[in-house]
């Protein structure tokens, strides 16, 4: 699974920023999640038309209405709540990042909006962030990184491969996620 938030051309740093595209290809996803912002409805076809499952939501400046506030996916043994996260007040908040959690009843949401990629456990739950594919300015984080995540789901069990640009290299981590039994 590929997990892209804020595609923002207007606030692109360089071309080089589109690294992830190149390795997007290479990969073969089975599903694709875009936490929207700026999108046009090409470019979402562009990627659905790659991979097997779209599926995305509105960001706060999309003129997409058909785009859901929020969604739920279940991929393999995991439901996944999805939301950009600007509806999240204070943005980022754990506290009420779990109220959305536990209002959507999932094992793990997606959001973006602050553009720092992070995975946190919190209250025995996770919180994913796919920072921003092209490095937008956030007011949230003053030296923003380029950055996505892939995702592999094999029953119980999650790998989760960060990319953020890093001086013009490609830093890759990984991070494994076991389901709370």
């Amino acid at each position: 699974m590929s997990l892209i938030n804020s595609r923002n051309s207007s606030f692109q740093i360089n071309s080089n920023t589109f690294y992830h595209q190149e390795i997007l290809a290479q990969e073969r996803q089975n599903n694709i999640i875009q936490l929207n912002h700026h999108q046009t409805f090409e470019w979402l076809e562009n990627l659905a038309s790659a991979k097997s499952q779209m599926h995305a939501v509105r960001g706060d400046f999309d003129e997409l209405p058909s785009l859901p506030e929020t969604k739920v996916v279940q991929i393999g043994n995991f439901k996944f709540g999805l939301i950009h996260g600007h509806q999240v007040v204070p943005w980022g908040d754990l506290e009420a990042l779990a109220a959305v959690q536990r209002q959507l009843d999932v094992d793990i949401l997606i959001s973006g909006h602050t553009h720092q990629n992070q995975i946190i456990q919190y209250d025995g739950k996770y919180f994913i962030n796919p920072g921003s594919a092209t490095g937008a300015y956030s007011s949230m984080n003053s030296s923003p990184r380029p950055s996505f995540m892939l995702i592999a789901v094999q029953g119980d069990e999650i790998v989760a491969f960060i990319y953020e640009l890093i001086n013009d290299e490609i830093n890759v981590q990984r991070l494994e996620i076991a389901k709370k039994k």
